[in-house]
């Protein structure tokens, strides 16, 4: 057995491990319906849309890849405009009207639970 010795500037310092066990799930999914005009800005999204007649759509899932795959399945279910895809995080951001969003929420929840036997969390909405 080999031991380790820290550094003496170091000493009685706790380190900590992380180690990210991803599992099939949705962890968020979310419509935000007729956002205030500041959340587009803030997030980089197209500041000349029709704020009354539009809805953002937020997920968060695992594996983190699986966002490009959610994105992709979102601009097929229906007439959104991606704003943001992170294959690290896990984060997929889009807009569209309000029945586009869930349409597209919707297609990408089934997709995921029906094919590849995700565990997704209930749809919210604001």
């Amino acid at each position: 057995m080999m031991e380790f010795q820290l550094p003496p500037s170091q000493e009685g310092k706790m380190r900590i491990v992380q180690e990210l066990v991803p599992g099939k799930q949705v962890t968020l999914a979310h419509i935000i319906a007729s956002p205030d005009p500041i959340v587009y800005k803030k997030l980089g999204l197209d500041p000349s849309i029709d704020y009354q007649r539009t809805a953002i759509g937020i997920l968060s899932m695992s594996p983190a890849e699986i966002a490009v795959i959610a994105g992709d399945l979102a601009v097929k279910k229906a007439d959104i405009e991606l704003g943001f895809i992170d294959r690290f995080s896990g984060t997929l951001i889009f807009t569209g009207s309000v029945s586009a969003v869930e349409e597209a929420i919707q297609g990408i929840c089934d997709y995921l639970i029906e094919s590849l036997g995700f565990t997704v969390c209930p749809v919210t909405r604001t």
